[in-house]
Formats: C-alpha cells, structure tokens, sequence
C-alpha cells in the first residue's frame, strides 16, 4: 500500500465529527427507562470476556505475524487519532461482506474474511477505520446490546416477541445514524473520499468497479433522495426499518456533503474539539436531540420520525420488562 502523508490528530475528540443524528438518537436510547440496567444485566451474564473467548477460539486474532498487513493499518488509523486505546483485531469465517464491534469495557473488531477478497488494501484500511470510530464514539456497548437481543428467544419473555421487536426497533434507528459517524471517522483517517465511495459503491453491488461510474452512482443516490411524497416515505421506512446500516447511496451522498463542509477542513487544519475539553451535558445532548428530531420532522414528509415518536412508551416498556426479566433468571451480578 502506497504510503500517504495523514495528518495527525492529536486529542481530537469524538464529538468533533460525530454526526447530529447519531448523537441525537443516541442521546434518546440512553434515556429510556430500563436500558442502564439492561446493559448491566445482559453484559454480566453474557460477559465482554465470553464474546473474546469465542473469537480466540473460532477466528483468527490479528499480530504482527498473523495478518500483518491489517495490524499495520489498525496501527496506522489508531495513531492518526492519537487514541490511547489500541483494539484487538479478529479475522473470522464467514462470507457476509461485514465488519463489526463487539465489547464494553475492551472493545474489539471483528473482520468477516470475505472482504480480505472483495477489498483492496485503501478499502480494507477504511473499513477498518470505520469500526474503529464506533470504539471511539462509545457505539461498541449499545451495538453489542443489538447483536446479544437479535440472539435473544421471543420465548424468553411472556408477551417477548413484541417487547424485543420494538427495543430492537429503536435500536436500530440509532444503528442507522451511528454509522453515519463512523463513516466521518473513516474520511478522517484516510483524508481523501475514493475509499470510502468505493467501499460504499461495492457493498451496492459493484463487484468490479472498472463496470460502474461513481458519477452515475451519485445521480442514483440523487434520485433516491429526490423520491419524497408519503407514500415515497412510507416504503422507504418499511424497507429499512430493520437494517442495522442506512443504504449505500444514502451513506453516499452524506459523506460527500461533509467531506465538502467547512467541518472536516477545519478538522484537517487542526480547529476542533480535543479531549479533555468541556462535552455537552447529558441534558444538553437529550435537549439537542429533541430539537433535532423536531426541526427535521418540520422539514421532512418522512413518516419515520411521526412512528418513532409514538413508540416512545412502548420502548420505555419494553427495556424495562427485558431487564426485570434478566434480572429474575441471573439474579444481581457485576460486570465481568
């Protein structure tokens, strides 16, 4: 891989490329009613330790000797960001084209092997990059709290099938925008776009980018977006209501517009937030969100945001309910 000057950005904080949506969602999620103790109960019985257990035994963990060129790039991406905390790397069987973060306290990626095949090495760098901001943001707790409820019987819990839908239902909103933080952070340690288009444009379908034209490729993300009458909308929120990654094109023309934006500038010629700084309350976070979600509702002919609103008790509900549940079957326990 051919070497590039990165700038360094030294005690750059997350919240300086975080996207709006992804913090207002999040923001929402930590406020539900249940969900604290959710966490706390789901990660004690099925504990961080036990996931990296499993990957010792069924995947291939990344050295200097095992895969070297991945853990050089995870090197180089952890070192572009100044982050004091260096993942482990796990390289695993199976053909989704996928990657993904599981963790609470010691994060750590999985890499499907599959994309060691369909991704050049500036690709494989930006995907790695991109699960890398999502352990940076702090997305690794609650996207391993998806992935435990996905495994989760609805028999678990009387009434459960409805409960877990609609926890899983909103956590998958947030899921959306999260990943639209995690692409900024992949711009970031790249510092140019080809990458990350490509990336997006052959998880679209193109297995061979030499037969599609990214200008084409962003007129048809423009036409998608230009598609917004109600029922527009409403096909849209049932097709995508329970992905855990907004679609390709979306994705797409987001990057574009903030590798365009004086944010990301600014970013590279070092103006941003650096740890340690004042964050934003928790209480300013919730407000921030609520005015988010309500000026885009006034904006946008999207029903999703009308849906998400009324679902409001109902999740409250169901964290709760889940929580009781775990509680009831393990009993009081510490985090491992």
């Amino acid at each position: 891989m051919a070497s590039r000057h990165i700038r360094k950005l030294r005690d750059i904080a997350p919240s300086a490329w975080e996207h709006p949506a992804d913090r207002a969602a999040l923001s929402a999620v930590k406020q539900l009613k249940g969900i604290d103790e959710l966490l706390k109960i789901l990660l004690s019985a099925t504990t961080e330790r036990s996931l990296k257990l499993i990957h010792l035994a069924s995947s291939v963990k990344v050295s200097a000797n095992q895969y070297p060129k991945l853990n050089a790039m995870l090197d180089e991406i952890v070192d572009t960001f100044d982050w004091g905390y260096r993942p482990d790397l796990f390289v695993a069987q199976n053909p989704y084209l996928n990657a993904r973060v599981l963790g609470a306290r010691e994060p750590f990626i999985v890499l499907n092997n599959s994309a060691l095949r369909a991704f050049p090495e500036p690709e494989l760098k930006a995907i790695l990059a991109h699960e890398m901001g999502h352990i940076m943001s702090g997305h690794a707790l609650y996207k391993t709290l998806g992935w435990m409820l996905a495994k989760v019987s609805a028999g678990f819990l009387p009434g459960g099938g409805l409960a877990i839908a609609a926890l899983t239902a909103v956590l998958a909103e947030w899921d959306r925008k999260s990943e639209l933080t995690a692409d900024r952070a992949e711009l970031l340690a790249l510092q140019e776009e080809e990458p990350s288009c490509n990336v997006l444009m052959r998880m679209a379908g193109a297995e061979d980018l030499s037969q599609v034209n990214l200008n084409d490729f962003f007129l048809q993300a423009k036409e998608y977006e230009d598609q917004k009458t109600v029922l527009d909308s409403v096909h849209k929120l049932l097709n995508q209501v329970w992905q855990s990654h907004p679609y390709p094109v979306v994705r797409l023309l987001e990057l574009r517009s903030w590798a365009a934006s004086g944010q990301y500038r600014a970013i590279l010629e070092g103006s941003y937030r650096r740890r340690g700084e004042p964050e934003t309350s928790a209480a300013d976070e919730l407000k921030e969100g609520v005015n988010f979600y309500r000026d885009t509702a006034k904006a946008s002919e999207d029903p999703l945001l009308k849906f998400a609103g009324r679902l409001g008790d109902e999740v409250e509900k169901a964290a709760g309910d889940l929580a009781k549940r775990f509680k009831d079957l393990f009993g009081p326990r510490e985090v491992q």
